[in-house]
């Protein structure tokens, strides 16, 4: 399967708005998340809704999680607006639970559906169909995780 990256390629020290998708070996959050209705996921899943947020301000304590209600501000995403990307999308567990830096190590790295012709901010996009097909395999009782690396230092993982 094709995918897309952040515009500015992978890191092995991302920081928040870098536009750089983060190296290394990542579990699923539990629960998926979409605009659409649950495509038949073995996680939990959450149907998004007007005033569902990631928050992106790592000057709140809800820094890197999803949450329902005001603008947390900073640059959260306001997951409801983002289609065709969010129609589905899994949370890859980077920098959760949240590690403490200076500049902040970056949020809301996902897996989701791809902009046609587009790079992402630091996500990992698909096409829509391959997408959905990785999302129904994916199992959590078997703890999957991903790798994400440019190939030439896969050999790290």
């Amino acid at each position: 399967m094709q995918a897309r990256i952040g515009s500015a390629g992978f890191a092995d020290r991302k920081v928040e708005g870098d536009l750089k998708t983060p190296t290394g070996v990542y579990s699923i959050g539990g629960t998926m998340y979409g605009i659409q209705p649950n495509p038949g996921v073995r996680y939990g899943y959450h149907r998004v809704v007007e005033d569902d947020w990631w928050n992106e301000n790592p000057a709140t304590s809800g820094y890197n999680t999803f949450e329902h209600g005001p603008n947390p501000g900073g640059a959260s995403e306001a997951l409801w607006t983002f289609t065709p990307q969010y129609r589905y999308f899994a949370v890859v567990n980077y920098n959760i639970p949240v590690v403490s830096a200076s500049p902040p190590r970056g949020s809301g790295i996902f897996l989701h559906v791809v902009n046609p012709g587009k790079a992402t901010a630091g996500c990992v996009s698909l096409a829509e169909q391959d997408l959905l097909t990785v999302l129904r395999w994916l199992d959590p009782a078997s703890a999957p995780r991903m790798v994400l690396a440019p190939r030439t230092v896969l050999n790290r993982y």
